[in-house]
C-alpha cells in the first residue's frame, strides 16, 4: 500500500505519535538535512492532515492519524503481534476485532478458512476476512473516515446484543493512571462495549504505546485480561501489570 511518504517522513509521523510534537532543530540534527527539506516535509504532512505546523516545529493533529499512514509505522512489530494472536485463537470461537493497523496484521496472520466467526466494525478487516473465506459479521453505524470503521450509537447497540469468546482491540496508548485510551470518542465507545461483551479481552499494541495517553479512556488496566506486544516492557510496567492482574504476552528471543 503506497502512502506517498518517504522513510524520513514516516519517521517524523512516528515521532509525532510517540511525543505529540517535533522540533525543527532536533529533526535537522537527526536527519542531517536542510531547513528547506524539513519545511517541505512538514508542509506535505500538514496537507495530509497529519500535523499542524508551529513556530519551530509541529504538533500532532487532534484528529486521529489516518489508517494508511499508521499502517506503515512499526510494521514488523505489528506483524509479530499478529503471529502471536493467530496462535491464541481457537477453532469454533466467536471473536471481535476492531479497527486499526495492528488488528489488521492479526487478520493477515489468520489462515484461510479458519473455522471461527469474526465480528468487526472495520471495513478493511472485513475485506481481508472475506478474501480468506472466514465467517464475518460487520456491524453498522457511522463510517469514520480516518479509520475506515463504524462507530456511533447503532454500532454500540449492535455489539451490546452479542457475546464474544475473545476481543482483540488496538489502543493509542496506556498509562497506569488513565488506563487504555484512544483519540477518537466513537471508537473508544466501541472498545468499551466490546470489553464488556467478551469473556477474554486482549489489547494489541507495539512497545511504543506504553506511557502514551490520548483524550478518551476506554478501559482501566484491571479490566483487561492481557496485553499482547512485540517485546518486553520496562520493569516498572511489568510490576504495574502484575499488580492489576494483567497478563503480558510477548515473543521470546528465538520465537520469531
Amino acid at each position: 500500500m503506497s502512502t506517498g511518504l518517504n522513510e524520513r517522513q514516516k519517521q517524523i509521523v512516528d515521532l509525532l505519535q510517540k511525543n505529540g510534537e517535533v522540533k525543527t532543530i532536533e529533526l535537522k540534527e537527526m536527519f542531517t538535512v536542510t531547513d528547506m527539506t524539513l519545511r517541505r516535509d512538514l508542509e506535505k504532512l500538514e496537507q495530509m492532515g497529519l500535523l499542524k505546523r508551529t513556530f519551530g516545529g509541529a504538533i500532532l493533529q487532534t484528529k486521529e492519524i489516518a489508517l494508511p499512514e499508521r499502517a506503515v509505522v512499526h510494521i514488523e512489530e505489528k506483524e509479530t503481534i499478529g503471529q502471536i494472536v493467530k496462535n491464541i485463537i481457537r477453532s469454533g470461537e466467536s471473536i471481535f476485532i476492531d479497527s486499526g493497523s495492528t488488528t489488521l496484521q492479526i487478520v493477515r496472520a489468520i489462515p484461510e478458512r479458519t473455522p471461527i466467526t469474526v465480528v468487526t466494525n472495520a471495513i478493511h478487516v472485513a475485506v481481508e476476512l472475506s478474501v480468506k473465506q472466514i465467517n464475518t459479521i460487520v456491524i453498522g453505524g457511522v463510517l469514520l473516515e480516518t479509520t475506515n470503521a463504524m462507530g456511533g450509537a447503532i454500532a454500540v447497540e449492535s455489539i451490546s446484543k452479542m457475546a464474544f469468546d475473545k476481543a482483540f482491540l488496538g489502543t493509542t496508548g496506556v498509562t497506569p493512571l488513565h488506563g487504555f485510551s484512544n483519540s477518537n470518542m466513537l471508537e473508544a465507545e466501541i472498545k468499551r462495549e466490546a470489553i464488556r461483551r467478551a469473556n477474554e479481552a486482549y489489547i494489541v499494541m507495539d512497545h511504543t504505546k506504553f506511557g502514551q495517553n490520548a483524550l478518551f479512556s476506554f478501559s482501566k488496566l484491571e479490566e483487561i485480561d492481557a496485553i499482547i506486544t512485540d517485546k518486553q516492557p520496562t520493569r516498572d510496567w511489568i510490576d504495574s501489570l502484575n499488580e492489576a492482574n494483567v497478563k503480558l504476552i510477548y515473543p521470546t528471543i528465538n520465537e520469531f
